[in-house]
Order: C-alpha cells, then sequence, then structure tokens
C-alpha cells in the first residue's frame, strides 16, 4: 500500500514540472524581442587616434539636442544651431550743420517773442516818454540782457527815435535789429577751433556745471563735427559719473566716433591723456574731451579741472576750451561763468536749452562777462539741434518777421 501512494506523488510532481516548462516556453515566444540601444551622444567622444580626421574647428555651428521619433520611443538627437551674429550699430548720418539755427529759427522764436513783440509794442507808442523807457528797460532786464548793455541799447533808441522822426513799424523793428546787432556783435569769429595748422588732431575739451547738458552737448558736437566732414575721438573724462561715459560712448557709436573711457572714479587726467594720445596714433581730425560737470563751489574739483587742462597739454595745447551752460539759470549762469573762467582759458560758450527761456538776454550777458563770443546754441533734445551761433538769425528769431 506504502508503495502505490509513493509511486502516485512521484508522478504527480512529474507532471507539475512538466507543465511549468511548457508555459515559460510559450511565454517566451510570445515576447517582442527589445529595441536596440540608442547610442549615448551626450557621452564625450573618443579621443582621436593617429590618422584619425581633423579636429572640428573653432567657428562650427554649435549643436543642440532635439528630440525626434525613432522605434522604441523618442530619443535624443543633434542638430545644428545657426551661429550667434554680433549685431553691430548702424551708423547715423548727421544733418550738415550749415544754415541749421535759420531752419531752427521757429523753435527758437516761439519762446524769445516775447522780447522782441513787447519791444515793438513799446516803440510803437504815439508818444514816448520817460515811462515808456523805463518799461523798455525792464523789459530787456528781464530778458537778462545785463544792465550796461541794457543802458547802450535805450540810448541808442533813443536817439535813432528823436532823429528819425516818423515811425512805421518797418521802421522801427529796423532799427531794433540793428541795435540788438551792435549788442549782440557781428565781427567776432565764432568758429570752434578743431584744425590746428601745425599738427592733427585738434583738441577741444568741455567743461560745466552738472546739468547744464554738458555730456549731450559734447555728443551732439561730436556730430556736428560728423556732418562736416571730420574724424573725432571722444574721451570719457567724466568719472565721478556713472552712467556719464555709457551715456558719451552711446552718442559716439551713432555717428562711428571712438570713445577712450576709463575705470569709474578714475583718474579723469588719465582719461584725458589717453584720449589724446590714441587720437593721435589713429590719426583723427579732432579729439573732444568731456570733463567731470562738478559743483563750481567745490575748490578741489576745480583745481583738479585746471589738472586735466595741464596733462592734456602735455601733448599739445588746446585749441577750445567750451564753456556750457544752461541759458535758464540767467544771472547763476555768470556766477558759474566767473568760476571756471578763472581755472581754464574758457575760448568758448555753448548756451543750452535757449528755446526754453524768454530770456535771450542771456547771449549778451554772458558775452561781456567773459569776454569771449557763444559759438554754438541748443535748441532742443533732438540730435541735431546743436547749431553754429548766428547773430542774424538768432536777432530776427528775438524780433519775429
Amino acid at each position: 500500500m506504502e508503495t502505490v501512494i509513493l509511486a502516485v506523488v512521484i508522478a504527480v510532481v512529474v507532471l507539475g514540472a512538466l507543465g511549468g516548462l511548457i508555459v515559460g516556453s510559450r511565454r517566451r515566444k510570445s515576447l517582442p524581442p527589445p529595441p536596440p540601444k540608442t547610442p549615448d551622444i551626450t557621452a564625450p567622444p573618443a579621443e582621436p587616434h593617429v590618422g584619425d580626421e581633423a579636429e572640428t574647428p573653432r567657428d562650427e555651428p554649435r549643436r543642440t539636442i532635439e528630440e525626434v521619433d525613432l522605434p522604441g520611443g523618442p530619443a535624443p538627437v543633434a542638430v545644428a544651431e545657426p551661429p550667434v551674429v554680433e549685431e553691430v550699430p548702424e551708423i547715423e548720418i548727421p544733418e550738415p550743420t550749415a544754415g541749421r539755427l535759420v531752419r531752427l529759427r521757429t523753435r527758437l522764436s516761439r519762446s524769445q517773442n516775447a522780447l522782441g513783440k513787447g519791444l515793438l509794442t513799446l516803440l510803437s507808442r504815439e508818444h514816448l516818454d520817460e515811462e515808456t523807457w523805463e518799461e523798455i528797460e525792464d523789459i530787456l532786464l528781464t530778458a537778462d540782457v545785463g544792465v550796461q548793455p541794457t543802458q547802450e541799447l535805450v540810448e541808442g533808441l533813443r536817439e535813432r527815435v528823436r532823429v528819425l522822426g516818423t515811425r512805421t513799424p518797418e521802421e522801427l523793428r529796423g532799427l531794433l535789429r540793428e541795435e540788438l546787432l551792435k549788442l549782440v556783435g557781428t565781427d567776432v569769429d565764432r568758429t570752434v577751433k578743431t584744425e590746428p595748422e601745425d599738427r592733427k588732431p585738434g583738441i577741444v575739451m568741455v567743461v560745466g556745471v552738472n546739468g547744464t547738458g554738458k555730456t549731450t552737448t559734447t555728443g551732439k558736437l561730436a556730430r556736428v563735427l560728423v556732418a562736416d566732414g571730420r574724424t573725432v575721438v571722444l574721451g570719457a573724462a567724466d568719472t565721478f559719473r556713472a552712467a556719464a561715459a555709457d551715456q558719451l560712448q552711446t552718442w559716439g557709436e551713432r555717428v562711428g566716433a571712438h570713445t577712450v573711457r576709463g575705470p569709474e572714479a578714475g583718474d579723469p587726467a588719465s582719461v584725458a591723456f589717453d584720449a589724446v594720445k590714441e587720437g593721435k596714433e589713429i590719426g583723427v581730425d579732432v579729439v573732444l574731451i568731456d570733463t567731470a560737470g562738478r559743483l563750481h563751489t567745490k575748490t578741489g574739483l576745480m583745481d583738479e579741472l585746471g589738472k586735466v587742462k595741464r596733462v592734456v597739454e602735455k601733448h599739445a595745447p588746446l585749441d577750445e576750451v567750451l564753456l556750457v551752460l544752461d541759458a535758464t539759470t540767467g544771472q547763476n549762469g555768470l556766477v558759474q561763468a566767473r568760476v571756471f573762467a578763472e581755472v581754464v582759458d574758457i575760448t568758448g560758450i555753448v548756451l543750452t536749452k535757449l528755446d526754453g527761456t524768454a530770456k535771450g538776454g542771456i547771449v549778451v550777458a554772458v558775452q561781456r562777462e567773459l569776454g569771449v563770443p557763444v559759438k554754438l546754441v541748443g535748441l532742443g533734445e533732438g540730435a541735431d539741434d546743436l547749431a553754429p551761433f548766428e547773430p542774424e538769425a538768432f536777432v530776427d528769431a528775438l524780433i519775429g518777421d
């Protein structure tokens, strides 16, 4: 009996083992073959051996990883990316300077007509008594003409009106124009000296108090020179104001002028020296040096401005020292002018914001104060709104048509 039971157990075990083998075999046959292994392209390439192809040039377009459909699912592949092209600023062609003030006359006359019209209205009265002449003086003084020039103008007008007798509007306008031209001055050389006969480049230093538009004026002056066919290097010697060098460089890039700059809070005299040196090496026509717009009350800083001038003159004498004044400051501008004139020899004046004030008489006053002419005037925020000063166009704008 025991033998029979043992035989049955052995038979069951054998049948179970055979059944498992058959099921496993069927399962293996139904599974699909595994997908081919995708090569790992992110791994570094093998080192080349002697005889392999030359390595990839450095300027070959960079490759990026993108996904594409492959059997077995998406896999990354390398695709070419176009090379990065550095943008070059477009060079502008500035507006010609010849007759620029005449073209801007309308803009100037909008703010100056109060002076001219007020004078013509008073002069047109049937009886010019002392009270009328005092009103004329008040108008001139309010326009910042100055006390001495005002007295000269009134005396000249009184004498000519007395001699002329009858006064038509045309005659009055002619009288006023002639007397104003005498005050402004028509026989003064207002050329910005940038062409020394014995050397290149011409050297121009621009000075002035913060807020007068000095750095902007330097950039606009570069446009004036480029418009007249000159080549320019800009020296960003205003190292105390962080944005000054960037601002000047932007102005230069717009007209193709190179800018020499130094570290922030660096030595301004060193930057000015390097600018002139580079200008000589490149062979440009003019070097424009923008100095710090320091406050005229800080004696130490004003002494440093004198140092900049002395260091630059180790290369060559300065051809121009232009003082930038804000026309809206009136008599305060004269105080600034006096202090700057003590430190450096001012050779010319640039009046900015002349279109934003009815105090056009500052032209006369500042010339009398310094004994140097107004050479350039700013008439707006536009890039080409800096104009060579022309007395006739200026006076015509004052008194209108």
